[in-house]
């Protein structure tokens, strides 16, 4: 551990000898002057090239996924039972046989815990490692690697894809973007749809200005030719940096390939399966090869399972069972094991870190309503690709899957994990201030 002002910061091992260097020295990188020559270094030190976060908003049951408790008593084990997988000693639910086939290929880490029951708080706690009170509100993961890796000039360096930022009906996450780096810093927002049709919220701004319409530099010009009045009534010069992002990237046609699923053979799209997660999958690993830093797919907008209005988010208060029987596990299933392969064989692995998560867990007691409600204290997350050890379970939670009895893993650890994965190691991490007191998570390597 050292020290800048009162940061707190730790690497893998100990103090590297980078961290005697002094501050003055790295002045620049502190106050965000991030050059070509910056954005490259930061890219050739990073282990993880690209970072894919796929967020189960709304709380999977970890006790039906990836820890199942077949000794417990009937209120809590549930109707599922577990399977052997690859690893020796490991089982998952049933309703996960192809993860269950590719354990080789993945860590599993059994003893999450978040410090927030809520959903708002808790998916702040969970992509930010801090609670959204007090404020300032601290910064996404995805905003840190994107501030300190910079882009290559052809794509922003941090995406969201989904249908909007998350929420539950009454208001989004607080820490979903930029935080206290700013709003510079906040992701470029992509919806792709279960056909893979790709839409681009923030290019509403102007009509006529879409990834369908506009096919080549010319037509570019002369769209933006029609609008230009509007351009004018909006002040080009202060549109936010996501939007002034958006019109750029339509400029390039190297970077509105990256878009275009169509690209893709017919057996690759069929591998991800035809839902919106699954295309949203498909989509990630095409950015991963665009050199997109940080990629986070939302598997829903909304935490609630089937609230009117609502798009299926992991929120199993009722139909719990039915839901991931019939639903979520079987897409999940299929689409983290189409996207574990698809970076496998393409020689991706090595370099993308892959994360899948929620918020928090679900109560390991079933509710009188046959259903189970929110469990902050017990969760789990996978792991995969970018020097991650596979194969592995890391922590243990006890017999009815409520606690962990092995040291907690906490957001803040998965956080600082990942960008110390990303390049961002623990002196850049003192230079922006950001994960104070954050520690990696060493088993998985």
């Amino acid at each position: 551990m050292f020290e800048v002002g009162k940061f707190r910061a730790k690497t893998c091992s100990g103090i590297s000898r980078r961290s005697f260097l002094k501050i003055s020295a790295s002045a620049s990188l502190a106050l965000g002057a991030t050059t070509s020559a910056d954005i490259a270094r930061a890219a050739r030190e990073s282990k993880a090239k690209s970072v894919i976060i796929l967020w189960l908003w709304g709380a999977p049951s970890h006790l039906d996924m990836f820890d199942p408790k077949p000794n417990a008593p009937s209120e809590y084990r549930g109707p599922f039972a577990p399977i052997s997988t690859r690893t020796p000693g490991l089982q998952v639910s049933e309703l996960l046989p192809r993860l269950a086939q590719r354990s080789d290929r993945y860590a599993l880490i059994r003893s999450m815990v978040s410090s927030n029951g809520g959903h708002p708080g808790a998916g702040t706690v969970g992509l930010t490692g801090f609670e959204e009170i007090p404020e300032p509100v601290k910064p996404n993961f995805g905003s840190i690697v994107s501030k300190h890796r910079g882009s290559d000039g052809n794509l922003p360096p941090f995406f969201y894809i989904g249908r909007g930022i998350p929420r539950d009906l009454p208001r989004r996450i607080k820490g979903y973007g930029g935080g206290v780096l700013g709003p510079a810093y906040d992701p470029f927002l992509v919806f792709c749809s279960d056909t893979g049709k790709v839409d681009m919220p923030t290019l509403k701004l102007l009509d006529g200005l879409s990834p369908d319409r506009i096919t080549n530099r010319k037509q570019l010009l002369g769209n933006l030719d029609g609008t230009s009045h509007e351009l004018d009534n909006l002040g080009i010069a202060d549109w936010d940096r996501t939007r002034q992002s958006a019109y750029d990237l339509l400029t390039q046609p190297m970077a509105r390939e990256a878009f275009d699923l169509t690209r893709e053979s017919n057996q690759v799209r069929e591998m991800y399966g035809q839902t919106t997660f699954g295309q949203s999958c498909l989509l990630a690993r095409r950015l991963v090869e665009a050199k997109v830093p940080y990629i986070q797919v939302n598997w829903s907008e909304y935490v609630e399972s089937i609230t009117p209005g609502a798009d299926f988010g992991w929120d199993t208060h009722i139909y719990n069972f039915e839901l991931l029987q019939d639903r979520h596990c079987p897409i999940f299933d299929r689409v983290f094991s189409a996207l574990l392969d698809d970076l496998h064989d393409r020689g991706l692995s090595e370099s993308t870190l892959v994360v899948a998560m929620g918020e928090f867990g679900r109560t390991p007691r079933i509710n009188n309503r046959a259903a189970r409600d929110h469990w902050k204290d017990c969760y789990f997350s996978v792991w995969a690709g970018a020097g991650v050890r596979p194969g592995q379970v890391i922590g243990q939670s006890d017999k009815h899957g409520e606690h962990p009895i092995t040291d907690p893993i906490t957001p803040l650890m998965a956080g600082t994990t990942i960008a110390e994965l990303a390049g961002v190691d623990a002196q850049a991490r003192a230079e922006l201030e950001v994960l104070d007191g954050g520690s990696v998570i060493h088993a998985l390597f």
